[in-house]
């Protein structure tokens, strides 16, 4: 899927509404796909510790950093009108809401990790978190999953760990190899993602990805054997005609008594659809 997913502010950075994303070195650009997982992904605002896995530009984090902080800040202003008893600590805490793991978290609200295994695109990512509102809360890494697993405590946990990961199968791969690594399962894979949330995963956190349709069945299945159970899938096509090219799935340690299950379509009349608008209208410029 190629459709706009920004407005170019300067030669290789893209401008979305409340942060730019310097686009030049990374291996893999701001992508439609990214773009959807960071606005579709479900956040409520107690998420603390987040690690969005080969995070390229830093897209997907930054957008999540964005939805986080305004939940929270929604929250602080009820707060003080008296309409909530929310300040992140008080009642039963559950592992997302009590600073757990390395404290990283505890006095700053939440924390998100953005790692890559390309050393450009986590310098680009870093650069991009440095810019923006939400500074303190964002820092990339440039390690592989495998290497990041390594030097985790075991007692480490996450509350949402997300990931557009790469979802080329086949023999065929990019000539330029940063890209290969990219888009190309054989560098990481939607398997090795979940047997990591199966370990890192907190009790009550959440697992989200995008990937082909065509690989859903297969995602479902294997994360079922590690013990992570899909809570919601979101179908999505370019146009009405056409079947889902692409599945947002997002997955729990425990079964829920009904999935939720949705269709999002791109564009209709060679025009983008009122749900495609609103899902989009907090990040993307006109929109």
């Amino acid at each position: 899927m190629v459709t706009k997913t920004g407005t170019r502010h300067e030669p290789g950075e893209f401008r979305f509404k409340r942060f730019s994303v310097r686009n030049e070195r990374s291996a893999m650009k701001v992508n439609t796909d990214g773009v959807i997982l960071g606005a579709a992904m479900t956040i409520t605002g107690d998420e603390r510790h987040i690690l969005d896995i080969g995070t390229g530009t830093g897209t997907i984090a930054l957008m999540a950093a964005q939805r986080i902080s305004d939940i929270l800040k929604g929250k602080d202003t009820a707060l003080q009108t008296g309409q909530d008893r929310f300040n992140g600590t008080d009642g039963d805490e559950k592992d997302c809401r009590s600073g757990a793991d390395t404290g990283i978290a505890g006095n700053i609200g939440f924390m998100i990790t953005g790692i890559d295994i390309d050393k450009d695109s986590a310098e680009e990512a870093a650069w991009n978190f440095s810019r923006t509102e939400w500074s303190g809360h964002l820092k990339a890494a440039h390690l592989s999953l495998d290497e990041y697993a390594a030097v985790l405590t075991p007692e480490t946990r996450f509350c949402l760990i997300c990931s557009n990961p790469p979802y080329y199968t086949g023999d065929l791969k990019a000539p330029d190899m940063r890209r290969c690594n990219a888009r190309h399962s054989g560098s990481m894979s939607w398997q090795d993602i979940t047997d990591f949330a199966e370990k890192f995963l907190s009790e009550d956190g959440r697992l989200a990805l995008i990937l082909p349709s065509d690989q859903e069945r297969n995602l479902i299945r294997h994360a079922a054997m590690k013990g992570l159970y899909a809570s919601r899938l979101l179908h999505i096509r370019t146009v009405h005609r056409k079947a889902p090219g692409r599945t947002v799935a997002e997955f729990l340690r425990y079964r829920t008594a009904d999935m939720a299950e949705d269709m999002l379509t791109i564009q209709d009349g060679g025009a983008y659809t009122p749900e495609y608008k609103s899902l989009l209208s907090d990040f993307l410029v006109n929109f």
